[in-house]
């Protein structure tokens, strides 16, 4: 393999129901970066149908460039149609480096994609650099970072001489970069023809489950109960907490292991990582795997009795108390405050 051929940073830019994934904006965001260290440009692929108008909007995104396939058979994400095309274009394109999101379809689309190049693929990732290789200074290698060990430690990992390089990252980690209408549109509409046997299977139909909460990864306010919760019949206090500040309640892996609060809830290295106007941290010791879910977020107050614990490190306000007297206080200190607005 030359290495020295592939050039350019390539980002898979999700799509469901026609729209742009907000993962994919925030790989384009990632990527530009990445571009500006390796002196490159990014590139963005969009699979689907009818979708020029989004298209544009990963030019506004920041993406130099989007390769686009208008397909009837890439509407809806099915495994073969999307492996083979993207195959297609990575084969005859040469990217240094692919990025997904770690999302269902990422983590379906990548290690296929990645098995058919015979390159290396890093999963669920929650940071990417570039840096000279040991042996070879003149040449950069991405640097992959993940948990590993349930979370317990982070592993870097590069893949050297085989190219390119890919990854599928954490939604929710990476920053989008700034959205402008003013920036060029330059989009190249790839024409491929998908074989029919591709087309293995037949969707029917798809059957939507409306979420009762909000995603935490998407909320502007999260209420977060810990161990010091001490049980599932008091996170009602934290839900009504979150619902008057119109957000939604995530937990620590200590609540979630214990089966007080759904995984989808969980905050931290082995859940989601989330980046709200405001996190409210209850009873959370702060846990270096947990910290690293939401140190990112803009304002962060802690309550926990134990004034030494860690989170108090990275909050920007913090409650040495009692955490079943502190948030009843909050909540009628809301609804008085509710009430004069009125």
């Amino acid at each position: 393999m030359n290495i020295s051929e592939y050039k350019g940073v390539f980002v898979f830019a999700e799509q469901r129901d026609r729209k742009v994934q907000k993962v994919a904006f925030e790989l384009v965001g990632k990527g530009k970066q990445l571009a500006k260290d390796l002196d490159t440009t990014v590139t963005a692929v969009l699979l689907g149908k009818d979708m020029l108008d989004e298209a544009k909007k990963l030019c506004y995104a920041g993406a130099d460039k989007v390769i686009y396939v208008d397909d009837d058979m890439l509407d809806l994400y099915m495994t073969e149609p999307y492996v083979y095309t993207l195959n297609h274009i990575v084969n005859d394109k040469k990217p240094e480096i692919v990025l997904y999101g770690a999302s269902a379809i990422g983590r379906d689309l990548a290690p296929r994609v990645a098995a058919r190049l015979k390159a290396g693929l890093t999963a669920d990732c929650t940071g990417l650099t570039i840096e000279p290789d040991d042996e070879e200074p003149e040449k950069l290698n991405l640097m992959m970072t993940r948990p590993a060990f349930g979370g317990n430690l982070m592993a870097t990992i590069a893949c050297p001489t085989t190219r390119p390089q890919m990854a599928t990252v954490r939604p929710g980690v990476m920053k989008k970069a700034k959205y402008s209408e003013q920036n060029p549109v330059n989009i190249e509409e790839y024409k491929l023809e998908i074989p029919a046997k591709c087309k293995n299977v037949e969707i029917l139909d798809v059957i939507k489950i409306i979420q009762q909460r909000m995603n935490i990864e998407d909320a502007k306010v999260l209420v977060s109960g810990g161990r010091g919760m001490h049980g599932p019949e008091n996170y009602p206090m934290l839900e009504e907490l979150a619902d008057l500040l119109g957000g939604t309640i995530s937990a620590s892996r200590a609540a979630v292991d214990s089966g007080w609060v759904p995984k989808d809830r969980q905050v931290g290295q082995t859940g989601k990582t989330v980046r709200p106007n405001l996190y409210i941290a209850c009873g959370i010791s702060g846990a270096i795997q947990h910290l690293a879910g939401m140190e990112e977020s803009e304002f962060i107050i802690a309550i926990n009795k134990d004034e030494t614990a860690p989170i108090f490190d990275v909050a920007d306000v913090g409650i040495v108390g009692d955490i079943f007297k502190v948030v009843p206080m909050l909540i009628d200190e809301l609804k008085k405050e509710k009430a004069v607005n009125k």
